[in-house]
């Protein structure tokens, strides 16, 4: 089939998770036969068009319409000050990207697509356009929302988008059951979301091609020598938990006094989380890297580590975790709330690959990180299940494969 892509964010120009996905998943589709063409955000630097391993992107130059949103938009929209040129890009890169889509490659060169998808709130704006200008059957995936990301504090602009293209869109997938529910609970039609898991690629995330002296001088920086390796991998924002596993390592240290923490990323509670390990006396066993590493070092941290944490508070899916789980690392995760987490990771039983713990709680991640480390084989153990679990689950051959299931069925449909 073709398909209209439509990605806020895509190769070269990767901001977060949606990019890393949509690059696999076209890539994907193309190598199942399929014709794809994405539309994406410019900033100004890269080509307006250029095929990649066999998708056709498409980014037209935008222009700053804030001066005019700032007259004509609604008190919140205008409250957002500096973020309004955020949001004028978006919306402009939409119409923008609508615009090539129905009157050039359409139009103008008889180019015939199948269906549409729009990726979130940043591509829910085009979805009336996509319908009204070209009829296409249209899905909508949704990675996250804007009630979860800010704990229910977010815009009612961006939540009113979501739910435009949540009522618009002939199909819902999501990444998790957990979100699934969740946007059902919200008022979202249940009969059209779907869930599809995300993926990964396990020939990336292989331990066996990491370089284990690279991965001893790893440890040897952190001064990590027969003390366990505990890693944490994500933006520093409060979804994350990241606060509540600083403070739930005395607990840990406790039981386990060689034991560090390792931090990596960055994000909004850099300073936070600084000083609350100082504040703790913890300078020497939590050890922060706040920086946006290459996806080769961040494979020799999770090679080095001995146990990977996400105490997560909202995580709709959570691809570090497929990330450790393939490089056979056993994991702690929160599993509280909305969590896609704790749907791959399996708490109990023959195929068990970890732990679930309560993400609000720094007693019970400190319990689950104790509980893990009690006992040397059995994490091993764990993380041979937990790469035998992606390799049956979560590879992108898997993911696009049930996601264009879906797609077809919609297809079958209309005809």
């Amino acid at each position: 089939m073709r398909i209209a892509f439509f990605a806020w964010e895509y190769p070269p120009r990767l901001v977060g998770g949606l990019g890393t996905y949509a690059e696999y998943i076209t890539r994907e589709y193309v190598r199942l036969g399929n014709d794809v063409t994405v539309l994406t955000m410019n900033n100004g630097s890269l080509k307006t068009s250029e095929v990649m391993q066999g998708v056709a992107v498409h980014r037209p130059l935008g222009v700053d319409v804030s001066g005019l949103l700032k007259v004509i938009a609604d008190g919140e929209l205008r409250s957002w000050g500096d973020q309004l040129r955020f949001f004028s890009s978006i919306l402009v890169n939409d119409i923008l990207c609508c615009a090539k889509l129905s009157n050039q490659l359409v139009r103008a060169e008889g180019s015939r697509f199948d269906i549409a998808c729009v990726h979130d709130w940043m591509g829910a704006m085009a979805a009336p356009t996509l319908k009204s200008e070209l009829s296409l059957p249209l899905v909508f995936h949704v990675h996250s929302t804007e009630w979860g990301r800010s704990g229910g504090r977010g815009s009612k602009a961006v939540n009113d988008i979501e739910f435009l293209g949540a009522t618009t869109a002939d199909r819902i997938i999501t990444v998790s059951y957990a979100m699934k529910e969740d946007l059902a609970g919200h008022g979202w039609p249940a009969d059209r979301i779907h869930v599809v898991w995300n993926g990964i690629d396990p020939d990336t995330y292989d331990p066996a091609k990491a370089a284990m002296d690279e991965v001893a001088a790893l440890r040897k920086r952190y001064g990590i020598d027969t003390g366990k390796m505990i890693l944490f991998v994500g933006r520093l924002n409060w979804v994350k938990g990241i606060m509540n596993l600083v403070q739930a390592m005395p607990a840990v240290l406790i039981e386990h006094p060689e034991a560090k923490l390792v931090i990596l990323g960055t994000g909004d509670e850099e300073n936070d989380v600084r000083h609350l390990a100082a504040r703790l006396g913890l300078e020497k066993s939590v050890i922060c890297r706040f920086e946006f590493v290459s996806e080769h070092e961040r494979i020799l941290h999770y090679a080095a580590s001995d146990l990977c944490v996400f105490p997560s508070i909202y995580e709709p899916f959570g691809i570090v975790s497929l990330e450790a789980m393939a490089m056979e690392k056993p994991i702690v995760v929160g599993a509280s709330g909305v969590s896609g987490l704790k749907e791959q990771v399996v708490s109990g039983g023959d195929g068990r690959t970890g732990v679930h713990v309560d993400g609000n709680s720094p007693a019970d991640i400190a319990w689950g990180i104790n509980e893990a480390l009690q006992d040397e084989v059995r994490m091993k153990r764990w993380g041979k299940a937990a790469r035998k679990r992606v390799l049956e689950y979560f590879t992108w051959d898997k993911v696009a494969r049930e996601t264009l299931s879906i797609y077809e069925e919609l297809l079958h449909e209309r005809r």
